[in-house]
């Protein structure tokens, strides 16, 4: 006799026996646990740091090693935290990857689909920084918030002086520069004759004094003054607030540096750099640091300033491992192709929307080389010239991203060299292009023969 088929769902093995999950919320947290562990399986605690130490505590008792949690906002970190205090493992995943059936969306079997997927092993967790940059990453986004917020107060600066048609950021490349602080203050001090004002002009600046007079001949009036002294005021304190941030995060940093070793040997033909300015610099020596931290030079790459590579370091770390190879690296950034392949047919290839922090600094890196004269400068123009300005930068920033990936996996230094490689098989190409297109147009490309 034959066996009848069963018709029960295959069970799928269990490989997180003490698992738990955790629905996040900003007032509200449900937790649950296998239901053999307790007789209430789910629970709900508050938000208050007693409630979530009993959370933690509960935990223990239960025999939990590891909570899977989705990553809302930041009302996560402060459990996290706790947990990970406790020796309990945090798998913090992308909401995207655990979304249930649709119509059956609970708290409760939200945190009860948590505990399931991961017992199960069905999901990923999300990279996070190491421990001990952690804090320094918290210190690094404050100071970007201050940097714009330094941006928003020079903006409001030249709101005042358009009001009381004082032309003087016109003509000015800078207003927060020398001459530009100088004639600003002066200006809340009382002074208002404009050949006093233009005086105060530094010799570095272009326009004369003649001009500068012409600019500040305007209609100072009490509330535009007051606008101007506030916003003044502002764009100093939060510069101010700017610089202790540095020296924390300096400090900070050189403690996580390693004893200095002897400088290795140089290299016949040392790269050269760009040369760096603008106010938003770190204070700090960041090169320095992040040489002894990493290991490697990462300033040799191309179109990575300082305060680039200290961003990048703030949300990375010294290490990469987390990523097996390259390729998952700028998968997780976003920068590669998406396939959504379905019957053999690609229906889309397009990358996938996100708020990657680093994605986008090397983004804005990638922009910034487009005009560079550099190998990387070369390739960004030819992606621009066949995919368009936006593909283009994405392309960049995928090669960017490799090539800092490379660098601090094998602890070398960029070489623009192997670069090289390719620069007879681009000029072939080229000449085949040029040849053929002189002969549409019925021209003949001749090569001229240059003397020695």
């Amino acid at each position: 006799m034959r066996k009848p088929k069963s018709t029960s769902a295959p069970s799928l093995t269990t490989l997180q026996p003490n698992a738990a999950g955790a629905d996040i919320g900003a007032r509200e947290i449900y937790v649950a646990v296998p239901p053999d562990r307790s007789p209430s399986p789910v629970r709900c605690f508050g938000t208050f740091t007693d409630q979530l130490r009993s959370l933690v505590e509960w935990l223990r008792e239960c025999r939990i090693t590891t909570v899977a949690m989705e990553a809302t906002s930041v009302y996560w970190m402060p459990l996290a935290e706790l947990l990970e205090e406790a020796k309990i493992e945090v798998c913090l995943v992308n909401p995207r990857h655990v979304k249930n059936v649709p119509g059956r969306k609970t708290d409760v079997q939200d945190c009860q689909w948590l505990q399931y997927l991961h017992t199960v092993g069905l999901l990923r967790a999300a990279f996070r920084t190491p421990l001990e940059v952690r804090p320094l990453r918290v210190l690094w986004r404050h100071r970007d918030a201050l940097v714009r917020q330094s941006s928003w107060q020079v903006q409001h600066i030249h709101k005042a002086l358009d009001q009381m048609n004082v032309q003087i950021h016109h003509v000015l490349a800078d207003i927060t520069g020398a001459t530009g602080t100088a004639i600003v203050e002066a200006i809340l001090a009382g002074r208002r004759d404009p050949a006093h004002l233009a005086s105060l002009r530094d010799k570095r600046v272009k326009a004369d004094e003649a001009t500068l007079a012409r600019a500040l001949t305007g209609d100072y009036r009490e509330e535009h003054l007051f606008c101007l002294r506030q916003a003044s005021d502002s764009y100093k304190f939060v510069r101010q607030q700017i610089a202790a941030v540095e020296t924390e995060v300096h400090r900070m940093q050189a403690a996580l540096c390693p004893p200095e070793r002897p400088p290795a040997a140089v290299p016949a033909e040392t790269p050269k750099r760009r040369r760096e300015g603008g106010k938003n610099l770190p204070a700090f020596p960041v090169a320095d640091l992040l040489r002894r931290i990493c290991g490697v030079d990462l300033g040799t790459i191309p179109g990575l300033s300082t305060a680039t590579l200290q961003g990048l370091w703030a949300e990375l770390g010294s290490s990469l491992a987390a990523f097996p190879t390259a390729k998952h690296f700028a998968s997780w950034l976003s920068l590669c192709p998406d396939n959504k392949i379905s019957g053999g047919k690609k229906l889309k290839v397009a990358t996938r929307a996100s708020a990657n922090r680093v994605a986008g600094i090397l983004r804005l890196a990638a922009q910034g080389v487009g005009h560079a004269h550099n190998e990387l400068g070369d390739f960004h123009r030819r992606m621009r010239a066949r995919l368009g300005g936006a593909a283009a930068i994405t392309a960049t920033a995928h090669k960017l991203a490799r090539i800092f990936y490379a660098c601090l996996r094998d602890k070398k230094a960029y070489e623009p060299s192997r670069h090289d490689l390719n620069t007879p098989l681009r000029r072939s190409k080229t000449l085949a292009k040029l040849r053929a297109k002189a002969q549409n147009l019925g021209f003949q490309l001749v090569e001229l023969q240059t003397s020695n």
